[in-house]
């Protein structure tokens, strides 16, 4: 997860020729996009001068995320309806997987796996956004790589984990590509970065002098809360205790006692709201007391976008950073996001989940952009994102209201922006950017 970034350095080669170009790419692509499924057999993407392909999602569609997937799934296929599923030459269809299992209620390392072998296998499929999760995306991306007639592009709208892309934890990141062909894309920041972001704030606007940092045990929890500690102590905030949360437990009563006998005057979760997180702010509060008073609480983007914890009451007062800009921004500024949130309240009546919806439509772009560069084969798909120039989606088209342009060495984002946010009245509400070098 994220930090999500976006992009946001436009260079006057992607607004002029270049820019136009990219727009009728993007349109092209997105022709290919709409009409998803699943389907069987083998498939490299256009075989016998077939002008369908296929691009998916891979999403958690049950347990605690379930209502923001669903909003992103919807999203994205009202955009690729209103630019008429065509991309290129390309007719588009969209098909969605469910990376969650109902036994667990989130995302599951045994459906990630075979989610990859059916990406492989599902004729004309030719690139996946997703995950939402690191850790899924971390046992996907070396099937989708080692793909005989790819590698198999996947761009994610969350994931945040910088191990992905750079070195971070042993043998990162190298370990996912087996071919030494990089495949994975992201259009949001990394929690490097965020982590510093989170620092930054807790120090300059917190006035945090000791923070206590806790993490869920899982691949994004651990990165984050790794960014985070390291960059507090630097600015001289005292880290006066690290440990992990068992989403298993049912509270944590005993956890917060032992946050309240260290001193410190913030908490920090390095981790998701899916690991139980609730409970994890319910018994904060009532240990330690209201999110706005003398025990400070601050989350990443992993609590971002969950309406079960906006409905509760302890939630109310805590800071969460987002990797990227917010719905409240991006209608502000009015222009391409805006005008389609618009467009997604006409239709269901209300806004989309968080604003991560948002976000796998610009991913959407990226793939879109990627298929109208090719010769519809995944392999060439990969290509356009990972050879020369790679892809670049200008800010005036941009769901983002920001460029977005993908570094083809890396497939990370250029753009670095992170949104501080607080929970009040049951929303999230912007307080600020937070810039980062």
């Amino acid at each position: 997860m994220r930090r999500t970034y976006f992009p946001g350095e436009g260079e006057a080669m992607a607004r002029g020729s270049l820019a136009r170009a990219t727009a009728i790419g993007i349109a092209a692509t997105l022709a290919l996009t709409a009409c998803g499924g699943n389907g069987g057999g083998t498939g490299g993407g256009n075989e016998a001068g077939s002008k369908k392909l296929t691009i998916s999602t891979d999403l958690p569609l049950q347990g605690t995320s379930a209502t923001l997937s669903d909003s992103t799934n919807k999203m994205i296929q009202l955009y690729l309806d209103q630019v008429g599923n065509k991309a290129g030459d390309y007719e588009i269809t969209l098909k969605t997987y469910d990376d969650a299992t109902a036994a667990k209620g989130n995302w599951d390392d045994a459906a990630c796996a075979k989610n990859a072998t059916d990406h492989v296998a599902n004729t004309n499929e030719v690139a996946v956004m997703g995950t939402f999760n690191s850790g899924c995306t971390k046992i996907e991306v070396p099937t989708l790589n080692q793909d005989s007639d790819g590698p198999m592009l996947i761009v994610s709208h969350s994931n945040t984990n910088p191990g992905l892309t750079k070195a971070w934890e042993t043998g990162e990141p190298n370990k996912y590509y087996p071919t030494s062909t990089r495949n994975f894309a992201r259009i949001v920041t990394t929690d490097d970065y965020q982590g510093q972001a989170a620092a930054a704030f807790a120090y300059n606007d917190l006035k945090v002098k000791k923070a206590y940092v806790l993490n869920d045990n899982q691949t994004y929890g651990l990165g984050v809360a790794k960014s985070f500690a390291e960059a507090a102590s630097k600015l001289g905030i005292e880290v006066v205790g690290q440990q992990s949360w068992d989403a298993k437990q049912p509270n944590y009563t005993a956890l917060f006692q032992s946050v309240k006998a260290s001193g410190a005057d913030m908490v920090y979760l390095g981790g998701s709201y899916e690991s139980n997180g609730g409970q994890l702010v319910k018994d904060k509060v009532s240990v330690l007391g209201a999110n706005d008073g003398s025990i400070k609480l601050l989350a990443p983007d992993g609590f971002s976008g969950f309406p079960d914890l906006l409905k509760l009451p302890q939630s109310a007062g805590m800071n969460i950073t987002f990797a990227g800009l917010t719905q409240e921004q991006l209608i502000k500024d009015g222009g391409a996001g805006a005008k389609l949130l618009a467009a997604y309240k006409a239709k269901y009546g209300k806004d989309p989940e968080g604003s991560y919806p948002l976000y796998g439509v610009a991913a959407v772009q990226v793939i879109l952009a990627a298929i109208a560069k090719s010769d519809g084969t995944r392999k060439s798909v990969n290509d356009a994102v990972f050879t020369g120039g790679g892809i670049a989606i200008p800010a005036d088209q941009s769901v983002t209201g920001r460029e977005v342009k993908i570094d083809p060495s890396t497939g990370d984002t250029t753009a670095r922006d992170i949104t501080v946010e607080v929970v009040k009245d049951g929303q999230e509400t912007f307080v600020k950017t937070q810039s980062v070098q």
